[in-house]
């Protein structure tokens, strides 16, 4: 079984804005990120903010398309 990590960045120029995406939306969630490492948050936390930052980034593109 091969050890593959699908969580990486499609486009390379926007892992900067990503991370601060990440790291605003943890805040707006009144959850604490550390710089690199954060195996010390739940998985209901680390799920929160991936999900927030996948809704915000669907409204942005929807917005996006409409021309709005």
């Amino acid at each position: 079984m091969s050890n593959r990590n699908s969580n990486r960045i499609n486009v390379p120029e926007a892992r900067k804005a990503m991370s601060n995406m990440k790291q605003e939306v943890a805040n707006e969630l009144g959850i604490t990120l550390n710089e690199g490492y954060n195996g010390n948050i739940s998985a209901k936390d680390a799920g929160y903010i991936g999900g927030t930052m996948v809704k915000k980034m669907i409204e942005a593109q929807e917005k996006s398309m409409s021309g709005k």
